[in-house]
């Protein structure tokens, strides 16, 4: 029975695991998309003032 349970633990722990990294590449989609955005919009902006949108 140990043994049986280890293993379903394993499995409940891997299966929690890959939807931890599938969730995690999806927020690395979106702020890619976000970051990207600030940068074209930065870069075409009205007055034609170039620089950075973000304050590092």
């Amino acid at each position: 029975m140990g043994p049986l349970l280890l293993v379903l633990l394993l499995a409940l722990l891997l299966f929690g695991a890959g939807f931890a990294v599938k969730l995690l590449w999806w927020v690395a989609v979106i702020v890619l998309v976000v970051w990207l955005l600030g940068f074209l919009v930065r870069m075409t902006g009205a007055d034609g003032a170039r620089g950075r949108w973000y304050r590092w």
